[in-house]
């Protein structure tokens, strides 16, 4: 699947007007409220948009009045803009929403976009393909073009990955059904059934688990992964410990050691998602597997696009500055700045980024 190589918002709650180039692992710092998680959650709206639930992502969101850069009196539209490319080749989607009277959107413009670099290198601007003009939802799904249904692709498969309820009526500690194994669901319902299928039918990245797991949790063996007698069509996440023979499920599991187990499936499967994308993966982590963490995203980036927000120097101290984008709020808009832009040689000899991130060097305080 094509890279996404650029991205422009407008007017998304509170990112004002912003374009990213975006690497292959991308990693975004800054404190409470200065819009990281507001950029991933750009993914989650645009996947709802795709899927034509636009209207009804935007109720449960509020209305379009709060998704909206401060509302409609200071914003009369909101647009996105994406590139893919692949080689000398580019195609991109771009989408403009007006707000309506009943607090809904209208899609004002949806199109698909194509450019060969080689033969027509900016400023050559790409050739437009119409998708959907004056609609309540996206026509994408429908339109034969094959650039549109490349942008439908990529933009259907982005799932935000968010590990952080491992309470007793966490999802990935219930039974599932043993044939939900297509892909990791995005916050791991559908665990146990995920590794079986590894287990059965991928061995090798199974046991790449496996032994990462044993890493930051040394009293675990292996998982014991197997249909419920009772029922075979249901299955649940059961481990053994080393030295013993006692039944033990994910409850027994400490919190942060099962949010490890869903980011090792999650980044050493084998047939990882075009873009990963994670909102404060470190909760809960021991700073041992914060840094294991890092060599993970590191080693899935070279596969899989990456997009990590995050508030730990732990994690922060592991990547460079190609890698790591400064996040802030300026008058009252969120501001990306991508630190390998910045000048920063003289401090890099004596600190590390996340040094210099809690010295206030960076901006994007944590």
């Amino acid at each position: 699947m094509r890279r996404l190589e650029k991205l422009s918002i407008r007017n998304y709650k509170s990112i004002q007007d912003q374009t990213l180039e975006l690497g292959q692992l991308n990693v975004f710092i800054g404190g409470n409220g200065v819009g990281k998680s507001n950029l991933i959650s750009v993914f989650r709206f645009l996947r709802e948009v795709v899927t034509q639930n636009l209207a009804g992502y935007t109720a449960t969101k509020g209305g379009a009045e709060t998704l909206l850069h401060f509302g409609r009196k200071a914003s009369k539209s909101m647009a996105f803009s994406l590139e893919f490319a692949e080689g000398h080749e580019a195609n991109g989607y771009n989408l403009e929403l007006l707000p309506t009277d009943d607090d809904s959107f209208l899609i004002r413009i949806e199109q698909a976009t194509y450019q060969d670099k080689k033969r027509f290198p900016p400023p050559h601007k790409p050739f437009d393909i119409p998708v959907a003009a004056n609609v309540r939802e996206s026509g994408l799904r429908e339109h034969p073009h094959l650039c549109a249904q490349q942008a439908l692709t990529a933009l259907d498969s982005y799932r935000v990955y968010h590990f952080h309820d491992t309470s007793d009526s966490a999802p990935m500690k219930a039974s599932v059904s043993i044939d939900d194994n297509r892909f990791l669901q995005p916050q791991a319902e559908n665990l146990a059934a995920f590794l079986y299928w590894m287990q059965e039918k991928r061995p090798d990245h199974y046991r790449s688990i496996v032994d990462t797991v044993r890493q930051i949790a040394p009293f675990f063996d292996d998982f014991r992964l197997a249909p419920s007698r009772l029922n075979e069509t249901r299955i649940r996440l059961e481990w053994r410990e080393k030295g013993s023979d006692s039944y033990f499920n994910a409850h027994a599991l400490s919190d942060g050691t099962l949010r490890f187990i869903c980011l090792a499936t999650l980044l050493l499967q084998p047939e990882p998602p075009a873009m990963v994308l994670l909102d404060e993966p470190e909760l809960g982590l021991h700073p041992a597997a914060v840094a294991l963490l890092a060599d993970l995203l590191s080693s899935a980036s070279t596969e899989s696009q990456v997009l990590v927000a995050t508030q730990s120097v732990t994690l922060v101290n592991q990547f460079g500055p190609d890698e790591v984008w400064a996040v802030d709020r300026q008058d009252h808009a969120t501001i990306f700045r991508h630190l390998s832009d910045e000048d920063m040689g003289q401090w890099l000899d004596d600190y590390s980024l996340g040094e210099l991130w809690e010295k206030n060097l960076l901006g994007a305080r944590p």
